[in-house]
């Protein structure tokens, strides 16, 4: 039932049910915000639209990213064609994607279920090679790194994205985003602008969005200049792009362009460029196999020395050092 008191009407069709699995270190965000759609969905058409299950790898309680311990129903069971599996990663991905896991919905995927990997799962799907071939979306951190390890996947910077029965989101709240096309889908947009008005989530997000920030809200400045050009830096890290070339590019002297970047960023361009190419690395060597030298060429540093020498001043280690300390960065 609505705020208003009106009955909202749905399709007669059976429940539908979602198997949520959840993996070690997930992220609470991309979980809770799918269940409470359900939930809110059922409240609001006044019936049970839909159903859902919780399991883990073993049956056992999984700690999620925060440290919360979270029961669940049961472990890997064999399913329905009809049910829907919802794959809950987060930290460490690769480590949550055991074997068991990954023949579980390989085996489930070919009996006919729709498998969807919110926040970081879409590396568990890839590495079943279930996106082979297909669309697919992941944590902008972890973007570079799928890129790099699963070169057969158009990886896009959307919200989500539904390529067939394989179904992918960005982490955080694409799951909302995710969970209100398929209330629209299943049970008209009446229903899904209810339940997004239920979670106050007014700007409701499609798979043509991007699940990053502008680059004047990242920065914190609106400047068309200033954000054409990290635009076009961000695109260009493994052929790092001159300022010179940057400059001209948005009608400016090299010397604009400098004082432009000092008066908003308090670096120069040079400098800007290098820590988004580091961060890149970064997210190569914590989130790949990849070489060291491979990551730098893939980085735009055509010699090993210097990148280690550049990532020692950035982050005071090296980055054989790094890969050693840490598995992957964390995922929101």
């Amino acid at each position: 039932m609505s705020r208003q008191g009106e009955i909202i009407e749905t399709k007669d069709a059976k429940p539908r049910r979602f198997v949520f699995v959840l993996m070690n270190e997930f992220t609470m965000m991309c979980f809770a915000s799918a269940v409470e759609a359900l939930r809110i969905a059922n409240r609001m058409a006044d019936k049970n639209l839909y159903e859902w299950r919780v399991v883990s790898v073993d049956g056992q309680p999984v700690i999620s990213s925060a440290g919360v311990v979270f029961k669940v129903d049961a472990g890997l069971e064999d399913l329905c064609r009809d049910d829907s599996v919802m794959l809950c990663g987060g930290l460490n991905i690769r480590a949550a994607s055991s074997p068991k896991l990954v023949n579980w919905i390989r085996k489930e995927s070919r009996r006919g279920s729709s498998v969807t990997g919110l926040c970081t799962a879409a590396y568990t799907m890839a590495k079943a090679g279930l996106l082979d071939g297909k669309r697919a979306t992941i944590h902008w951190e972890h973007h570079d790194g799928l890129v790099e390890d699963f070169p057969d996947i158009a990886v896009l910077n959307s919200v989500f994205v539904v390529d067939g029965k394989m179904i992918t989101t960005a982490g955080g709240t694409s799951s909302i985003d995710l969970m209100l096309k398929f209330i629209a889908d299943g049970h008209g947009e009446h229903l899904a602008n209810a339940v997004a008005d239920q979670l106050i989530y007014t700007s409701i997000r499609t798979e043509k969005d991007s699940p990053r920030l502008s680059i004047p809200s990242r920065i914190g400045v609106r400047h068309l200049k200033l954000s054409n050009v990290i635009q076009t830096m961000e695109l260009n890290l493994e052929d790092p792009i001159s300022p010179a070339v940057l400059a001209k590019d948005v009608g400016m002297s090299t010397r604009q362009l400098e004082r432009l970047f000092q008066r908003y960023l308090n670096r120069s361009p040079k400098r800007f460029y290098m820590e988004i190419r580091l961060q890149k690395a970064r997210n190569l060597l914590m989130q790949t196999d990849m070489s060291v030298i491979n990551v730098a060429l893939a980085s735009g540093f055509s010699s090993p020395s210097h990148f280690s020498k550049c990532y020692r001043a950035q982050y005071a280690t090296t980055p054989y050092r790094e890969r050693g300390v840490k598995a992957e960065l964390p995922a929101t």
